[in-house]
Order: C-alpha cells, then sequence, then structure tokens
C-alpha cells in the first residue's frame, strides 16, 4: 500500500536472513537498528556478553529507511519462528521471498513471507529498546588481533574441555603466539597456534596478553563460528575480547556475526 515506512525492505530468500539471526539467538530479546548502511540486530546477557548480526542493505533486494535510524526491540523466537514458517529446508529450487515493514514506534513489525505462492503475513509486537552497553571497541584501542581460519577454532573447541569454566586466550608477539587453554577435572589442556601456521591468515600482536573468559559466556558463539569461513579475535588493553565471525551465504554475499565478551574479573595475575 502507499503507507510511509520508516523501514521497509525485501529479500528473495529469507534464509539468509534467518541462519544469521539463529547465530546471536541466545537471548529471547534483540534490539534492531536500522540505518542506510544495513540492519544490525543486538542480543545481550548480563552485561558481560554482546552479539551482533549486521546484514548489509546491499544483501536485500530493496532496503529503504526513512530516518536516519530506526530502532525497536523483538521477540527473536517469534520473529525466528516467523522466518521459517515454511520450514527451514525448502525444496531444491524454491526459497521464501520475504517483505518486512515497520511503520515506527509502538507499530508491530510486519512480515510477508511467499512460498510456493501462498502468502502468510505476520505481525510481531515491538516495544522501546533498552540501552545497548557500550563495549568502546574501537580500532585504535585493539592491542592485539589475530584472523584465523575458522576451521582452526572449530578443532580447537571440539579438541578442549568445554567442560571447564573459562577458556585462557594468550596472545603474545614470541612464543606461544596464539595459546588456548581450559583447566578441568581431567587437568589443563593447551592448544598452540604458531603465526606461520596454514590457519592463521593475519598476525598483529603487540603485547603479551593472557585472560580469561567464561565458557558459559563464549559458548552462544560457537552458532556463528559453525557457519563461519574466517573469524577476527582481538582484545584491547582491558583484556575485552571481539569475535568477528566473516560468513558467506548460499548467494556468496557476506555478513558479520560479532560478540563482544568481558573478561573473568575473578583471576588475579599471581593465578596466571
Amino acid at each position: 500500500s502507499g503507507e510511509r515506512y520508516a523501514l521497509s525492505a525485501s529479500l528473495d530468500n529469507a534464509r539468509h536472513l534467518s541462519s544469521l539471526l539463529r547465530a546471536v539467538h541466545f537471548q529471547d530479546y534483540a534490539t534492531c537498528l536500522a540505518t542506510a548502511s544495513g540492519l544490525r540486530v543486538t542480543v545481550e546477557d548480563a552485561k558481560c556478553i554482546q552479539a551482533n548480526a549486521f546484514i548489509q542493505a546491499e544483501i536485500f533486494q530493496e532496503f529503504s529507511v526513512q530516518e536516519e535510524s530506526v530502532m525497536f526491540r523483538i521477540s527473536l523466537s517469534v520473529l525466528l519462528d516467523c522466518l521459517t514458517i515454511f520450514g527451514t529446508s525448502s525444496l531444491p529450487g524454491t526459497s521464501t521471498a520475504l517483505r518486512m515493514c515497520y511503520q515506527g514506534y509502538g507499530y508491530p513489525l510486519m512480515l510477508f513471507l511467499e512460498e510456493g505462492g501462498v502468502v502468510t503475513v505476520c505481525k510481531i509486537n515491538t516495544q522501546e529498546p533498552d540501552e545497548l552497553l557500550d563495549f568502546d571497541f574501537c580500532s585504535t584501542k585493539v592491542v592485539n588481533k589475530i584472523i584465523l581460519q575458522s576451521e582452526g577454532l572449530r578443532e580447537a573447541f571440539a579438541e578442549l574441555d568445554m567442560a571447564s569454566e573459562v577458556l585462557q586466550i594468550t596472545m603474545s608477539p614470541d612464543k606461544p603466539y596464539f595459546r588456548l587453554s581450559t583447566f578441568g577435572n581431567a587437568g589443563s589442556a593447551h592448544l598452540d597456534y604458531p603465526r606461520d601456521s596454514d590457519l592463521m591468515e593475519a598476525f598483529h600482536c603487540t603485547q603479551t596478553q593472557t585472560n580469561r573468559y567464561k565458557i558459559s559466556l563464549l559458548k552462544p558463539s560457537t552458532k556463528a563460528l559453525a557457519l563461519s569461513c574466517k573469524v577476527s579475535i582481538r582484545t584491547d588493553a582491558q583484556g575485552f575480547l571481539s569475535l568477528q565471525y566473516m560468513i558467506r551465504n548460499e548467494d556468496g554475499q557476506i555478513c558479520f556475526v560479532e560478540y563482544y565478551c568481558c573478561p573473568d574479573e575473578n583471576i588475579t595475575e599471581a593465578e596466571l
């Protein structure tokens, strides 16, 4: 209709959106921010971890934002249920087309889904967004950064003791360069990656840093890891961790999912 929408977007294949949203679905509610550059969906837990899925405007067949930014909070569980209303796996050669419209504050998010000539309309209530955590993770504050092929990190999570409470990450300009450690009942386990490893795409470490992170906080990011081809691992001077996953969809388009995690406060220098 001729109504003026604050946000309208369309996708030929809704699966591109639903698979990215599943990669950040570890809490029920998400905050959506639409700007001219695309859509950012943010999920947080306990002021310790934040996940962001970025879907660039170019990935949509149509993407229009009438204001400088449009922001609302929504049930991610309900949104995913609606996006997969025709099932999660389409028959070969078929896909679910999506049109998404939002009139603005107080209005529901409307989804028009079409597959095989059948159209379903969903209206999802929106809420006022909460203030989001600002991890203030700008590139100038990054102390250490490596880019790894995702299979390297997938192997690590398969081999290390994920029953451990913490994952210890050491990044250093000298040996062991990049080390992941866990501490379980069976003892401690370490996995080292030399800087010239085939899995290492980039290595920029300026100082030795050892930080521990609660594995319970990192586990949700394994959903994004499973979809990704590369992962950028960055830390700042305070030990805050950024895991940025590069995800290529079926059409070869690239999106990003980023997780920020704060270090475990309970570790003292003497324990390291």
